[in-house]
């Protein structure tokens, strides 16, 4: 085995961790408390190749691979997790598919200024009664002369509504198969797109500064050739999507972790108690060795899932049990740096507490712990429930 990361790879995340270091975590607790995309440090990161970073260089991207991805991606989320979930909402859900399932057509006419970070790209899968149950999506596409006329609706729904969306690949029901079950079938929408509209922005415990909205369709009419893939191939493509995705969340969830860490031991350092300060009693220095002997476990967890992507080998079960890990690890460390920096851990005014409220969507998101509990349960050969 070789832990260390190529040239390559090591030059991606020392870039990301220098400006999000350098330009990101001085503004984190502004973006957060005013609610505000950051639509100047989208445009830098995206200077820097890193909105486009595994996307084909053939159209505008940078082409690196999944490790060097989620090593950005770590480091970046170090500094913000809304900036993180906005990079990676816009690669692994908005162009990943596109890269993955277009034809030329499609990847010259969308993917090309996504992958500059001139637009950004979304993915609507979720709905009211449908998340976890793909098979409940209600939002229809009926093919009527040459033309798909969608109608239905998405929810929280990121990077949907920021000025530079380009639009968003949804995930509509085109049928019904033999077996009673929905035909899933995934088509791209521009944002411009008639009879196409967004909610207002949601108000959030967490992630304030990234952006999420409801979306509507009424009466849409997209070109046929919009149709991502082939016709009923929605569900086999989402859920390749989600497992890619599921990677990139768990370094998110390891950036925040690394965060929390980096803000209790230095806090440990500062505050003193009874003449001393609090990094000399055990029970502190216990905390800060349990975190990170578990967030050096966790980031091997995402690396080694995202290096069996790049080996073009299977990696759900181990994606998912990298998106549980991770997700119930930076829990378990932002609560116990919460504790170490006592009463002022409850203040807005620490970085702790916006970290603390950031986590929780990291349980949440592109697959709940339970739902990666069921994948994994099925990669161990376990009937499905």
């Amino acid at each position: 085995m070789n832990f260390d990361p190529t040239d390559e790879q090591r030059q991606w995340r020392d870039l990301a961790r220098d400006f999000a270091q350098g330009e990101i975590r001085s503004r984190a607790a502004d973006l957060d408390r005013e609610q505000k995309f950051p639509y100047d440090i989208v445009a830098e990161m995206a200077s820097l190749g890193l909105m486009g970073l595994t996307l084909p260089e053939e159209y505008g991207g940078s082409g690196g691979d999944f490790v060097a991805y989620n090593l950005a991606l770590e480091e970046i989320s170090r500094a913000d997790t809304s900036v993180g979930i906005t990079m990676e909402a816009h690669i692994s859900l908005g162009c990943a598919p596109i890269a993955a399932y277009g034809t030329r057509e499609q990847k010259e006419k969308f993917l090309s200024r996504c992958a500059t970070g001139e637009n950004l790209w979304a993915f609507g899968l979720t709905e009211e009664e449908a998340g976890t149950d793909a098979g409940g999506t209600r939002t229809t596409a009926e093919l009527k002369g040459g033309q798909w006329v969608i109608n239905g609706s998405k929810k929280w729904i990121t990077n949907s509504g920021t000025d530079i969306t380009g639009g968003v690949t949804v995930i509509a029901r085109t049928g019904t198969r033999e077996n009673g079950r929905p035909e899933l079938t995934a088509i791209l929408i521009p944002q411009d797109t008639q009879g196409y509209t967004r909610g207002p922005a949601y108000e959030k415990l967490g992630w304030r500064a990234s952006d999420q909205h409801p979306l509507y369709f009424e009466d849409c009419r997209i070109p046929e050739k919009n149709l991502l893939g082939k016709r009923g191939k929605g569900f086999h493509q989402f859920l390749a999507t989600l497992d890619g995705g599921r990677v990139a969340v768990a370094a998110l969830s390891v950036g925040l972790a690394q965060a929390c860490f980096d803000e209790a031991l230095a806090r440990a350092k500062q505050r003193e108690q009874f003449g001393r300060s609090i990094s000399e009693f055990q029970a502190i220095q216990f905390k800060l060795a349990d975190m990170a002997m578990e967030i050096e476990l966790a980031r091997n967890m995402v690396l080694k899932a995202a290096w069996l992507k790049d080996q073009g080998r299977k990696f759900a079960r181990e994606a998912a049990m990298a998106k549980l890990y991770t997700g119930e690890l930076s829990k378990r460390v932002a609560d116990k740096a919460l504790q170490i920096h006592g009463g002022y851990g409850f203040m807005d005014e620490y970085a702790i507490s916006r970290l603390y409220r950031d986590q929780k969507i990291l349980e949440i998101g592109e697959g709940t712990n339970e739902v990666q509990r069921m994948v994994i349960a099925r990669g161990l050969g376990l009937p499905s429930s």
